[in-house]
C-alpha cells in the first residue's frame, strides 16, 4: 500500500459554510505529512473526517485501505488520535491515565508498553503524579503516550504544539522522529510554518482549498520573484510594500521579508530595491537575497488567490 490515507474530491458542508471544498490529497505510508493552514482553513474537519468522526458531503475517504465511517472498527486498534482538547484525568496519576486508554483499546499486558512510553516521554519520574498537576508540556507528552499505547500504524494530531513552551515542542518533535525511524506513519496539522518543514510531504490549505501539495523544497522552489530581507535602518513593511518591484513585504522582528516581481533579473531588482530604498526614510537598510521559506510561499500563494477573486 503505498497511500496510509486518500482523500478524493472531498466536500464536507457545516450548514452554510464548505469546510472542505473538493479536497484530493494522498499522504504516503512511513512518513511525516503536514496539514498547514490558518484557524478555519479545515484542517480539524479533515482529520475528523480520517478519524471517521465525520461523513463527507462528497467524495471519499480512504484510511489504511478502508472507509473510516463505515468500517470504523476495523481501522480503531490502528490509528491514534490526539486531538487539539485531548482529555485527561486529572485526578488520575500518569499511570492510571495510561493504563485506561489501553483497556479501553483493549491491550493486555500493557505494563511494559506504558514503561517504555514513559521513559520515552521523560515521565518515569512523575509516573505517580496527578495528571492535573502537570505542566503543559508534560500534560502533551501524557497525552501523546496514551494515543500510542495500542501501538498504532497512523498517528493523526491535530496542532499538537499550539500553546506548548518551545522546549517542550523541541522534545515533542524528538519523540515524533522516533515513532517515524520504526515505520510509523504521522499526519499533523499546524499553523506554524516552521514546523511543516519538518514533514517529508505538505498541503498548503485555505478556506477549504489545497493551494499546493508536495514536498516543502518543491513548494518553496515554485515561488513566484524573488525573496529579499531587508535589515537596518527604520524599517516599515507598509513603505516597503510601496516601492517599485516589489509585489509583497512582511515584518520578521526586525526585518523585513519582501517578495520582488518576478521579471528575469533577481540580481537587479535587489539592486534597485536597495537604490530605492535610500530615497526614503529608510536609507541606509541592507538588501540581501535569501531563500524562500514557506511562510513566504504561503503568503505570496494568499495574495495571488485574492487577487484573482
Amino acid at each position: 500500500m503505498t497511500a496510509a490515507v486518500t482523500l478524493d474530491g472531498v466536500v464536507r458542508r457545516f450548514g452554510a459554510v464548505t469546510a472542505l471544498d473538493r479536497v484530493t490529497l494522498d499522504v504516503p505510508a512511513g512518513g511525516m505529512f503536514g496539514l498547514i493552514g490558518p484557524d478555519g482553513a479545515g484542517k480539524t474537519t479533515a482529520i475528523r473526517l480520517m478519524c471517521g468522526l465525520l461523513r463527507p458531503d462528497a467524495g471519499a475517504v480512504r484510511v489504511l485501505g478502508h472507509d473510516p465511517a463505515r468500517e470504523h472498527r476495523r481501522i480503531t486498534g490502528e490509528v491514534g488520535y490526539l486531538s487539539q482538547r485531548f482529555s485527561l484525568y486529572g485526578d488520575l496519576t500518569v499511570d492510571e491515565n495510561i493504563a485506561f486508554f489501553a483497556e479501553v483499546h483493549g491491550v493486555g499486558g500493557y505494563a511494559r508498553r506504558r514503561d517504555q512510553l514513559l521513559e520515552m516521554t521523560r515521565l518515569t519520574p512523575f509516573r505517580r503524579r496527578l495528571a492535573s498537576r502537570l505542566s503543559g508540556g508534560m500534560k502533551q507528552k501524557l497525552a501523546l503516550a496514551c494515543t500510542l499505547v495500542h501501538e498504532p500504524r497512523l498517528l493523526l494530531l491535530d496542532e499538537p504544539t499550539t500553546g506548548v513552551d518551545p522546549v517542550s515542542r523541541r522534545e515533542f518533535w524528538k519523540l515524533l522522529s522516533e515513532f517515524l525511524s520504526g515505520g510509523m506513519t504521522i499526519l499533523m496539522s499546524t499553523p506554524y510554518l516552521d514546523e511543516a518543514e519538518r514533514c517529508g510531504r505538505v498541503a498548503l490549505l485555505h478556506e477549504g482549498r489545497v493551494l499546493d501539495a508536495d514536498a516543502p523544497s518543491a513548494i518553496r522552489a515554485r515561488m513566484p520573484g524573488q525573496v529579499v530581507e531587508i535589515s537596518g535602518g527604520r524599517l516599515d513593511a507598509a513603505d516597503v510594500r510601496r516601492l517599485p518591484g516589489v509585489s509583497d513585504a512582511q515584518a520578521f522582528g526586525d526585518r523585513v521579508h519582501a517578495t520582488l516581481v518576478a521579471d528575469g533579473h533577481e540580481g537587479d531588482a535587489a539592486a534597485r530595491l536597495g537604490a530605492a530604498l535610500q530615497a526614503t526614510p529608510m536609507a541606509g537598510a541592507r538588501v540581501r537575497a535569501i531563500p524562500a521559506s514557506l511562510e513566504d510561499v504561503f503568503i505570496a500563494r494568499l495574495a495571488r488567490e485574492e487577487a484573482a477573486s
